[in-house]
């Protein structure tokens, strides 16, 4: 009886964020958020919100997951406690997460977060499915950066020399991104970088607001160079 009782409460938690989320739902941000994919049309500021009075809450994350709709899984994201997951439970998440905003968010607050990160990248890296290779190549950008040992950081130029261009748009954005992080990173491997960038023109006319940096990899490498060059020097320690 107790256990039911749990049940019963927790579906009316998941019942009241449904509902939350519904009268949150804004059509003029739907329509801007369905042009990159997304089919939500809650204000982010607000859905940050409605998870920080839930906090964290594995079981309700769960639940919330399983709706399928999208607000509500930006939502249990939020509340999950990534250490929680078992790797074949985030493997079968992220190849479920077709919406854009949710697979990034999956990446960015419970993947990377994860003791099986590595073990996810390696499953994902080379996967039929292109949504789910652009994960494996991120968490390569990612190892390219912080811990690259082990790493054949030229086999990962030579593959993105002969497939980025032709890539599906979601792989090829994650092999642009490990293609300048190489070159931001790796100064022995940044001519070929560039070089390999020059030639494929990937996202070279992407449209960039002002301030911003274009992804346009010899673009992207080189300013992020110059902020390096600028940045100070760390003071010693006395």
């Amino acid at each position: 009886m107790k256990g039911e009782g749990m049940v019963t409460q927790t579906q009316a938690a998941v019942a009241d964020v449904l509902a939350e989320l519904a009268a949150l739902e804004d059509p003029k941000i739907r329509a801007v958020n369905e042009r990159h994919g997304d089919d939500h049309g809650v204000n982010l500021t607000r859905l940050r919100a409605v998870a920080k009075r839930l906090k964290t809450d594995q079981d309700l994350a769960g639940r919330l997951w399983t709706t399928g709709d999208t607000a509500a899984r930006l939502v249990a994201i939020l509340i999950s406690r990534p250490r929680a997951y078992r790797a074949d439970e985030l493997d079968a998440m992220l190849r479920d997460a077709r919406v854009p905003k949710v697979h990034g968010w999956l990446l960015s607050y419970v993947v990377r977060k994860s003791p099986h990160v590595e073990e996810l990248r390696v499953l994902w890296f080379d996967d039929p499915d292109p949504v789910v290779a652009s994960a494996g190549w991120a968490l390569t950008s990612d190892r390219v950066a912080r811990a690259p040992d082990g790493l054949d950081l030229t086999g990962l130029l030579d593959r993105i020399e002969a497939d980025m261009r032709d890539a599906p748009e979601r792989l090829q954005w994650a092999m642009n991104e490990c293609l300048a992080t190489i070159g931001i990173h790796h100064p022995e491997l940044r001519a070929r970088a560039i070089d390999i960038g020059e030639r494929l023109e990937v996202l070279k006319d992407y449209p960039t607001p002002a301030g911003c940096t274009s992804p346009f990899a010899p673009v992207w490498i080189g300013e992020m160079v110059r902020r390096q060059a600028l940045a100070p020097a760390p003071s010693a320690r006395s």
